[in-house]
């Protein structure tokens, strides 16, 4: 299971209104590569593929592929305003270290 905290989703839903994204889901992804070997993604979509959970916050659907929920599950996604800029922020349990910007780990 993911946690996602109101600001989070209100930033997903006002990109997707001010963009005029037409599409479902906003997924969250992990990948291989950062300097710290994984990283997060980030997309808008419109298709579930087999492998994918859908979580239901509020009027926001987020699709996490099973692969990358091994490693996300526990995590909360919060969106982050300060002096670094504006970004979405994932404190995850299994990171055992992040880089400096908070956009790719290690487990």
């Amino acid at each position: 299971m993911i946690s996602v905290t109101d600001n989070a989703i209100n930033r997903i839903f006002e990109v997707s209104k001010k963009q005029k994204i037409k599409k479902d889901f906003f997924r969250v992804s992990i990948s291989g590569g950062g300097c710290q070997g994984f990283q997060y993604n980030f997309n808008f979509e419109n298709k579930v593929n087999e492998d994918d959970q859908v979580f239901q916050f509020k009027n926001i659907k987020i699709l996490v592929d099973n692969t990358s929920l091994e490693i996300l599950n526990g995590c909360k996604i919060d969106f982050i305003t300060d002096l670094m800029g504006s970004y979405f922020k994932i404190d995850n349990p299994k990171a055992s270290s992040t880089c400096g910007c908070g956009t790719s780990f290690s487990i």
